[in-house]
C-alpha cells in the first residue's frame, strides 16, 4: 500500500514538474513579448510625439492656399462671365449679320428657315 501511494505521489510530483517548467517557458516568451511591445510603444510615441505639430502646419498651409486662391477665384468667375457675354455677342452677330452673306451657304440655309 505504501508503495502505490509513493509511486501515486511520484506520477503527481512528475506531473507538477512538467506543468512547472512549462509555465517558466510560457513566462519568459511573455517577457519577451512584453519587452517587445514596451520597445515598441516607446518608438511610435517618440515618432508621434512631433505629430501635433506637423498637422498645425500642414493646416496653416492649406488656409494660407486657400486664401491665395480667393482672388484667382474671383477671377476665373469673372473670365467666364466675360467669355459668356463674348459668345452671346458672337452668336448674335452672326444671327444678325451673316445671315444674309452670300459667301457662307451654311449660314444662308439657316437664315431661309428662319423666312419661312
Amino acid at each position: 500500500m505504501v508503495t502505490i501511494v509513493v509511486i501515486f505521489n511520484l506520477i503527481i510530483a512528475a506531473i507538477l514538474l512538467y506543468v512547472t517548467s512549462r509555465l517558466w517557458l510560457i513566462r519568459q516568451k511573455l517577457r519577451r513579448i512584453n519587452n517587445k511591445l514596451v520597445a515598441i510603444e516607446r518608438s511610435t510615441q517618440v515618432a508621434l510625439s512631433t505629430t501635433p505639430n506637423a498637422i498645425y502646419q500642414g493646416q496653416m498651409g492649406i488656409y494660407q492656399l486657400k486664401q491665395g486662391n480667393e482672388p484667382l477665384q474671383l477671377q476665373i468667375h469673372r473670365m467666364k462671365q466675360v467669355l459668356s457675354l463674348l459668345t452671346i455677342g458672337q452668336q448674335t452677330w452672326q444671327r444678325f449679320f451673316l445671315a444674309g452673306n452670300p459667301f457662307n451657304p451654311r449660314l444662308t440655309r439657316t437664315a431661309k428657315l428662319f423666312r419661312k
